[in-house]
C-alpha cells in the first residue's frame, strides 16, 4: 500500500483521482455512502482502491490490513489523509511491512518552472497551495488562508483530537505566524493563553501532526557548544506570515523540507532539516544533515548583504558541505574564495524538487 499524507487541500484527493483508476476507486470517508461501503466491504471491482480520510475510523489499521492480506492479486491500495498517518494508530494491529509512506507537499519553484523574480514574488504572496495560487488574487489567497484556518480548528483537529478548548486552540495559531523564524518560547506562549505549559505543548503538537506548521530543531553538536532544545518553527501556508522578510524565510524553509522528505520518502536516504545556534547567540538559517552530519548550509536574506558572519563560522567547521547565501531581492550571484555561494534565491530552489 501507499499512505500519501499532507496538508489539508495541498492536493492529494486531485492526485488520487486523476490516476488510472483513481476516480472509480475512490471512497471518501467523509462521504456517508462511502463510509457504509468500506465497513460493509462493498469495494470497487477495479485493480484500484483509494481510501481518502480514513484515518478518522478509529479501527482503520485493521480495516486495511484485512484489505491487504485479503486482497486478490494486484490490487493496489491508496490512503491519502490530512494527518501524519504514520502517528494516528487508534491502536489495533501494525500495519509494518505493508505500506510505503509518502509526504506531499504545497508547490513549489522547481515544480512551477518557476523563471522569474514576479513569479516568485508571485508564489511568496500566494503561497504554494494550489487553489489560491491558481487563483491569482491576493485578496482572495488571504480569504482563502482565513477559511482554510477556521476550518483547521473546527473539523479537521475535532475529528481526530480530543480537544475542549477550541478558543484558546485558535488563538495560538493566530499567534504563530508572527513567530515565524525565532526560537519558540512554549513559556511565553503559556502565559499570553493563559493554559499550562504541558497544553500549548500538546496543541503544537496537534498542529504538527495535522501538518499546519513543522519545527526544526537545532544541530546538536557539542563541540560548537550548540543549544539543544530551542526549536523554530515554520508554517506550511507560508502566506500567513505577516512579515515579507519571515514570509520569505518560511518559503525557503518550506522548499527545503520538500526536498528533505522527498529524499527520505522516495530514496531513503537519511536526511534532516535543521538549524544552527550556539550558546555565544550564532545562528544560520537551515542546516541539512545526512546521518546526522551537515551536507549543506543555508542563510536566507531579504535584501543584498554582505556574507553573514555565522555562516562563514560554521561553513569553516564544515567544509566539505554546500553553502548558500541567498536573497529575494538582490541579482548578485558569486561564490566567495572560501565557496560560499551567494546568489538570488530561485538559483537555489531550481536545484530542489
Amino acid at each position: 500500500m501507499v499512505l500519501l499524507c499532507g496538508a489539508r487541500q495541498v492536493g492529494k484527493t486531485t492526485l488520487a483521482r486523476a490516476l488510472p483508476g483513481g476516480s472509480g476507486g475512490y471512497l471518501n470517508w467523509d462521504v456517508a455512502e462511502d463510509r457504509a461501503r468500506i465497513l460493509k466491504r462493498k469495494l470497487p471491482a477495479g485493480s484500484l482502491w483509494v481510501f481518502d480520510e480514513i484515518h478518522k475510523y478509529r479501527s482503520w489499521r485493521n480495516c486495511l490490513k484485512g484489505l491487504y492480506d485479503g486482497r486478490r492479486a494486484n490490487q493496489r491500495i491508496l490512503v491519502t489523509g490530512s494527518a501524519r498517518l504514520d502517528f494516528y494508530r487508534f491502536g489495533g494491529d501494525s500495519l509494518q511491512g505493508r505500506y510505503h509512506l509518502l509526504r506531499l507537499h504545497p508547490l513549489s519553484a522547481a515544480e512551477l518552472g518557476v523563471k522569474t523574480a514576479a513569479d516568485l514574488r508571485a508564489l511568496l504572496t500566494l503561497g504554494g497551495f494550489p487553489e489560491p495560487f491558481f487563483g491569482g488574487s491576493e485578496t482572495e489567497a488571504r480569504r482563502w488562508s482565513r477559511e482554510y484556518r477556521n476550518r483547521l480548528v473546527r473539523e479537521e483537529v475535532t475529528s481526530v483530537e480530543q480537544v475542549q478548548d477550541l478558543g484558546n486552540l485558535e488563538l495560538l495559531m493566530l499567534r504563530l505566524p508572527e513567530l515565524v523564524g525565532s526560537p519558540l518560547s512554549i513559556n511565553a506562549l503559556r502565559e499570553d493563553l493563559q493554559v499550562s505549559h504541558k497544553t500549548v505543548a500538546n496543541w503544537l503538537r496537534i498542529y504538527e501532526r495535522l501538518y499546519a506548521i513543522f519545527r526544526l530543531p537545532p544541530i546538536g553538536a557539542s563541540r560548537l557548544r550548540a543549544v539543544k532544545k530551542e526549536q523554530k518553527h515554520y508554517h506550511f501556508d507560508w502566506s500567513l506570515v505577516p512579515s515579507e522578510a519571515q514570509r520569505f524565510e518560511n518559503m525557503v524553509a518550506s522548499h527545503l523540507l520538500k526536498w528533505v522528505h522527498f529524499e527520505q520518502d522516495a530514496h531513503g536516504r537519511d536526511v534532516d532539516l535543521a538549524y544552527f545556534r550556539d550558546t555565544d547567540g550564532r545562528e544560520v538559517d537551515f542546516v541539512i544533515t545526512e546521518n546526522r552530519r551537515p551536507i549543506m548550509l543555508v542563510e536566507a536574506k531579504w535584501a543584498e548583504t554582505q556574507v553573514d558572519k555565522n555562516l562563514r563560522y560554521l561553513y569553516a567547521r564544515f567544509p566539505k558541505t554546500a553553502a548558500w547565501q541567498v536573497c529575494m531581492m538582490g541579482k548578485q550571484d558569486y561564490q566567495t574564495p572560501e565557496g560560499i555561494r551567494v546568489a538570488p534565491v530561485l538559483r537555489l530552489l531550481e536545484t530542489l524538487v
